[in-house]
């Protein structure tokens, strides 16, 4: 069974690129958000309820350039505790992602054992609306901006 119909040639289906974008974000952010899990728990419950916004963006900022181009992965002045007694805790983080024109809005969340990352809102404004164009500029995008 094929995802686009016959006779398409090399056109890759839409749901085949919000397949590959997704993979790309994610595969793009995985060492750096192992990176920020590997500060204290405690410490980003109490920047959160506190609002040290400033804080964590300071601890964002030096996971980030670990991984990208400076400026590149930036935090957006909010995030979310979600402590319960009978769950471990989620720290969700909403982040930007900008990189050659491509500016990507996504809340990462840090939990155990899984992370997640959300994707809020894409936009590729030099692919006039074009599906496959936005999908390749954002891979290039995102490769442009990983130092490793």
């Amino acid at each position: 069974m094929h995802d686009m119909p016959e006779g398409n040639g090399n056109k890759v289906s839409p749901l085949e690129c919000d397949r590959l974008r997704q993979q790309a974000i994610a595969s793009a952010l995985t060492e750096f958000i192992e990176d920020l899990k590997l500060v204290d728990v405690v410490d980003f419950i109490a920047y959160i309820r506190t609002d040290q916004h400033g804080n964590i963006e300071e601890l964002i900022k030096t996971s980030a350039e670990l991984f990208f181009k400076e400026g590149s992965l930036r935090y957006s002045m909010a995030a979310q505790a979600e402590v319960e007694w009978e769950t471990t805790p989620r720290i969700s983080l909403d982040l930007e992602f900008f990189n050659k024109g491509v500016w990507i809005y996504f809340t990462a969340v840090l939990a155990w054992p899984d992370n997640a990352v959300n994707v809020s809102y894409v936009e590729v404004p030099d692919a006039g609306g074009n599906k496959e164009k936005e999908t390749e500029l954002l891979l290039e995008a995102l490769k442009d901006a990983r130092l490793r």
